[in-house]
């Protein structure tokens, strides 16, 4: 496996000896006319990075994939801080969200322009930084099918994707399109093993899942603990429907905190909640150490390095 890419420099695989969170967010602004607090901001720092530091203490949290892209917000400096203060890696992201996110470049341009610029980041770093991405996403659709917007900037991400190296991460709203975002990335030539459909908790689908896994994307769990979008017991059924099925190496899990009411020091059930209440209730519907360290841990190394299992093994 190649090293990761993080704010704070390459990381080997092989130093990644705990858990990792494959969808949070750290520093964010996806404020809109109705809703001012989908923002994690420099106000916000401080309990973010003590969450982090926390987590490494108390469960050797050792890697987060933060998937904040162009248009939401993304802070790599502020990355870079909060990674160096908590002692735990962070992966920065490139790509465009869901189009009604999508700033002004995406426009009138076309999906060569719009590869140009992620191989750029890509190549060159983000900003004055010059912060190296470690994965494509949150790339984004909404419905069953990409609008015209989402195909051109999936497609470019994939193209990206292809020339790069990297990994891709979707954001599925409510966890729909993940057939057609997993098409349209495949067919510009970028392996499934390389690609994660996100929000896939959200759909009470479980033949979906079991498609997407068998055509060899991740499939992301990644809402975890977001109640008011699904409730965690049905994603631990839908989570173990797929274990069942023999789709463990192909799972991902995270909780995509996403807003400042969701920390622990405002009352929300923070960036451990993985941790310290769903990890628990997969144990106790019997599933075994080796298969949460796979879906936490082993996982996530292989999405992100591009491995295939059997290279892996």
């Amino acid at each position: 496996m190649h090293d990761i890419r993080t704010v704070t420099g390459p990381l080997s695989p092989a130093a990644v000896r705990g858990p990792a969170l494959a969808h949070e967010h750290l520093a964010l602004d996806l404020r809109r006319d109705a809703d001012g607090a989908a923002v994690l901001d420099g106000r916000h720092a401080d309990a973010v990075t003590g969450e982090l530091a926390n987590l490494r203490e108390e469960f050797g949290l050792a890697l987060v994939v933060e998937l904040s892209c162009r248009g939401m917000g993304r802070d790599v400096a502020g990355l870079a801080r909060i990674s160096k203060d908590s002692g735990v890696p962070v992966v920065a992201a490139t790509g465009w969200y869901y189009e009604p996110f999508h700033p002004a470049e995406v426009g009138g341009a076309g999906v060569e322009e719009l590869t140009g610029t992620l191989v750029r980041e890509i190549t060159d770093g983000i900003g004055p930084e010059k912060v190296l991405p470690g994965v494509i996403g949150e790339v984004g659709s909404h419905g069953d099918r990409p609008s015209e917007p989402e195909v051109r900037t999936l497609t470019a991400a994939a193209r990206a994707a292809v020339a790069t190296g990297l990994s891709v991460s979707t954001h599925a709203q409510l966890g729909r399109g993940g057939r057609a975002q997993l098409a349209l990335l495949a067919a510009e030539g970028l392996p499934p093993h390389r690609v994660c459909i996100g929000h896939q908790d959200l759909l009470d689908d479980p033949a979906a899942h079991r498609e997407l896994a068998e055509q060899g994307a991740y499939v992301a769990f990644d809402t975890v603990g977001k109640e008011s979008y699904q409730s965690d017991a049905t994603r631990l059924r839908l989570l173990l429907a797929l274990l069942a099925a023999g789709h463990a190496d192909r799972v991902l899990l995270s909780c995509d905190v996403s807003r400042h009411g969701y920390l622990r020091a405002e009352g929300g059930q923070g960036y451990g909640h993985l941790f310290r209440s769903f990890l628990p209730r997969l144990r106790a519907a019997g599933v075994d150490d080796d298969t949460i360290d796979l879906m936490t841990r082993r996982n996530p190394l292989r999405f992100l390095t591009g491995t295939r299992t059997e290279e892996a093994a």
